[in-house]
């Protein structure tokens, strides 16, 4: 019995894990296929198509006492969240904007031990600071910039991701995942809307790969990567699933490193193996602490 809990637990991990690679790769279809300067816009195709999709295929309405925590939950998982990060890209290089967010992990630890009392094993501790200094070690050069809006930024952004993982956690609204994740991007998708509207121009005559971009960014993007993340969320530990999402700035580390011919070498190869060890620790010890 204890073993079939594990291998189902690290089943579990394995699938959550799924939804930051995919959004690993969303990086280099938005820099080298879309449409430049449109960020908002992009946040907004990504999530608002797929969240109807979801609600055209499960017709579940919320009861009338759930929506104020969905649309808390909405905003700090997709609208506010996607707005913030998209301002952490265009004014930080992408590796310090990632390694800014790597800090969701201690969020939710200082979250967990603040609200409901619960201190992290120490060694859980310890594993995501390492995956924090991984990434830096990776991601950071002398060359990188620290523009204060932009960090300002990256750290709400990381904030929102990490209250929306411990409040859908802690709330466990009465929908199932598809639903639930129907919902929260159909909801965030129409926050994003009118900032789409303000900040970015209007989209150009799009090429067919650009249209085949738009639907992976919502497709997989978005409505598989996003179901597996709060199927993950409802099952895991808040803490393990939020250090997965380390996993989305290593995937698209590697993915430049094999299409597009990004080298990783000497230092920012160890940074690369103490960020993986990393996210691989803090799931064993949260396995183990269960």
């Amino acid at each position: 019995m204890h073993l079939t809990a594990s291998l189902r637990h690290w089943r579990d991990v394995l699938l959550t894990a799924l939804a930051p690679a995919i959004w690993g790769s969303t990086y280099i279809v938005a820099s080298e296929i879309l449409p430049p300067d449109r960020p908002f816009t992009a946040a907004l195709i990504r999530a608002l198509p797929a969240g109807l999709l979801l609600l055209l295929f499960t017709r579940v309405l919320p009861a009338r006492r759930d929506w104020a925590r969905l649309l808390v939950l909405s905003a700090l998982n997709i609208g506010v969240f996607q707005a913030l990060l998209f301002v952490a890209a265009y004014r930080l290089p992408g590796g310090l904007a990632a390694v800014l967010g790597a800090i969701q992990p201690l969020l939710v630890m200082l979250l967990a031990w603040a609200v409901d009392r619960r201190a992290p094993a120490r060694i859980t501790l310890w594993a995501a600071v390492a995956g924090v200094l991984g990434l830096a070690v990776l991601l950071l050069s002398p060359q990188t910039v620290f523009e204060p809006v932009g960090i300002a930024a990256a750290l709400l952004g990381a904030a929102c991701m990490a209250a929306g993982v411990w409040l859908t956690r802690r709330w466990q609204l009465p929908l199932s995942v598809l639903p639930l994740t129907g919902w929260q991007l159909t909801l965030g998708g129409l926050m994003l809307a009118p900032i789409a509207w303000l900040a970015d121009a209007p989209l150009p005559p799009l090429t067919p790969l650009q249209w085949t971009a738009y639907a992976y960014l919502s497709l997989a993007g978005a409505l598989l990567a996003y179901a597996l993340w709060f199927r993950g969320v409802a099952r895991l530990p808040t803490v393990a699933v939020a250090s997965l999402g380390l996993l989305s700035p290593l995937a698209a580390v590697v993915l430049g490193w094999t299409l597009l011919g990004q080298a990783i070498t000497g230092l920012a190869l160890w940074g690369l193996v103490i960020a993986l060890v990393s996210v691989f620790a803090v799931q064993w010890t949260t396995a183990r602490g269960r």
